[in-house]
């Protein structure tokens, strides 16, 4: 294994720092104040557009897509240190270079899968940032960690489909600018387990589209990335056309959409844990307690020595992981992307909690991005697969070794 990065890699990562210290780190407090005073807390705010304009000024823009075609054209290895980057500002940077989830994600599948008029349609206006995008797979009434049990109907009627059924946490959605729902629903309720599923592409403005509110994650809005909506189709009607992929593909075009959502969530998640550990470092040197500087307690010690160990694992696991999807494909490395969908928000939230206990009742309050920070890290261990359901699958796929 060679984790060495490229000489395109190293000079993005260099343009990518200074992009964020001279531009997205002091839009940080702006971007709070325009939060804070807007009258659509789902909107992104204006800074966002600015910051959008500069990054891509400098060709900062789709570095998440690995096809040429559409994208940079870097690998997972490459993508991951600009990704980490990103995570240091959560809430501005990845949106600022249109590698922002769940569009990330929308626009890998209309890459893969999509016709060529839906591509025209869809993933060209993505890709220039002109419109945003929802994705709605997880629904209140069952438990959507077994996409299986996804219960919204999409029948066929002729030449369109009839959709039928609620869903929520539909990342984007509460976006003005969202145009497209990528819809996850039940089409053959009687096929094989995992071929009853279809995806189908859903305008925004169709009738019967009811968007009914907006979900906060720990109150947070969530809204540079479009927020998370309660959404209830009620006999919403679509061409045929619309399907992604092909009927019974559903479950499958999921599964290919999650793998590389993962390791982005991950590779984030070592740069929100950078960050914390930055902030506690700084924060540290510069507090006195009981007569000698914070830094000089034994325990406070401790915490940045394990913060620096439980980053370094985390950031190789996920280097590692990044460099088998490029070398043998997502499937040959699902074992990885659940490791480290276990163990890096795990990691992340430990060092973040550490850096706000370290800042006192700073840390908790909205003068640092500490307290974000660690509701965006707790909220992913839940988000795409919950610990306990990539645990219970890793644990299988350990044991079939030893039982077969």
């Amino acid at each position: 294994m060679d984790f060495a990065f490229d000489e395109r890699t190293e000079r993005l990562r260099a343009e990518l720092t200074e992009f964020l210290t001279e531009h997205v780190y002091p839009a940080e407090p702006v971007y709070a104040e325009q939060v804070a005073n807007a009258a659509d807390p789902w909107d992104a705010p204006p800074v966002l557009a600015e910051l959008k304009a500069e990054a891509r000024r400098r060709g900062l823009w789709n570095l998440f897509l690995p096809d040429e075609r559409f994208g940079a054209g870097l690998g997972n290895l490459a993508y991951a240190p600009l990704a980490e980057l990103t995570g240091r500002s959560p809430a501005l940077a990845p949106e600022a270079l249109n590698c922002s989830a769940p569009d990330t994600g929308n626009m890998e599948l209309l890459a893969e899968f999509g016709t060529p008029e839906q591509r025209s349609q869809w993933l060209e206006p993505l890709l220039e940032g002109e419109i945003r995008s929802a994705f709605c797979m997880t629904e209140p009434e069952v438990a959507s960690s077994d996409a299986t049990n996804i219960a919204t109907r999409i029948e066929r009627d002729g030449d369109h489909y009839v959709i039928n059924g609620r869903k929520w946490f539909s990342s984007g959605a509460m976006s003005p600018r969202c145009a497209v729902f990528i819809v996850m629903g039940k089409t053959d309720p009687d096929a094989e387990r995992h071929r009853q599923q279809s995806m189908v592409l859903v305008p925004r403005d169709t009738p019967g589209v009811h968007v009914r509110r907006g979900l906060t994650v720990f109150g947070y809005t969530d809204g540079p990335h479009g927020g998370h909506a309660e959404i209830e189709f009620r006999d919403v009607r679509v061409p045929v056309a619309n399907v992604l992929g092909g009927e019974g593909e559903g479950f499958a075009i999921a599964q290919a959409r999650l793998g590389p959502g993962r390791i982005h969530h991950c590779m984030r998640l070592v740069g929100m844990a950078e960050r914390a550990l930055e902030l506690m470092c700084r924060r540290v040197t510069e507090r006195v307690a009981f007569g000698r500087p914070l830094a000089e307690q034994g325990v406070i010690g401790e915490w940045i020595a394990e913060s620096r160990v439980r980053i370094e694992q985390a950031r190789l696991l996920v280097l590692k992981t990044a460099w088998l999807m490029d070398t043998v494909g997502n499937r040959g490395a699902h074992t990885e992307i659940q490791a480290i969908k276990i163990a890096t928000p795990a990691m992340a939230e430990w060092v973040i909690d550490k850096a706000i206990q370290a800042h006192g009742g700073a840390g908790v309050s909205q003068d640092f991005p500490l307290a974000m920070l660690w509701a965006q890290a707790r909220m992913l261990r839940i988000a795409d697969g919950p610990d306990e359901v990539h645990r219970m699958s890793l644990a299988r796929r350990e044991l079939r070794r030893y039982r077969n």
